[in-house]
């Protein structure tokens, strides 16, 4: 597998991440049947992508990668989906995840 395949799995595995995330909120404490179903299933789509990717990048940057796209996509989701709060603050905090997944990848 090629490093941008690599690449474009990882950054798949973080969006089905944020899916995972906010499906999990939608099963409320997995008492949901269908939600429910759907974050096993996101969970095991993103483990085996995250997976994959690994057995070309490095674990470190990868991993980081990954925990920031989901961070980062589910903080925004939470916000526009649940009217969760935003602060300036907590902008700055997102923007620095942000910052931190770029610096990695053009390490």
């Amino acid at each position: 597998m090629s490093s941008s395949v690599a690449w474009l799995m990882l950054v798949i595995a973080g969006a089905l991440d944020v899916g995972w995330a906010i499906s999990m909120k939608y099963a409320d404490g997995y008492t949901r049947v269908g939600w429910s179903i759907a974050s096993l299933l996101l969970l095991a789509a993103f483990v085996f992508l995250l997976g994959r990717a690994l057995k070309v990048l490095e674990v470190g940057v990868a991993y980081s990668v990954w925990t920031g796209i989901g961070a980062a996509g589910t903080f925004i989701m939470g916000v526009v989906l649940f009217g969760e709060s935003l602060s300036a603050m907590k902008l700055a905090g997102i923007a620095l995840v942000l910052l931190g997944i770029v610096a990695l990848k053009l390490a």
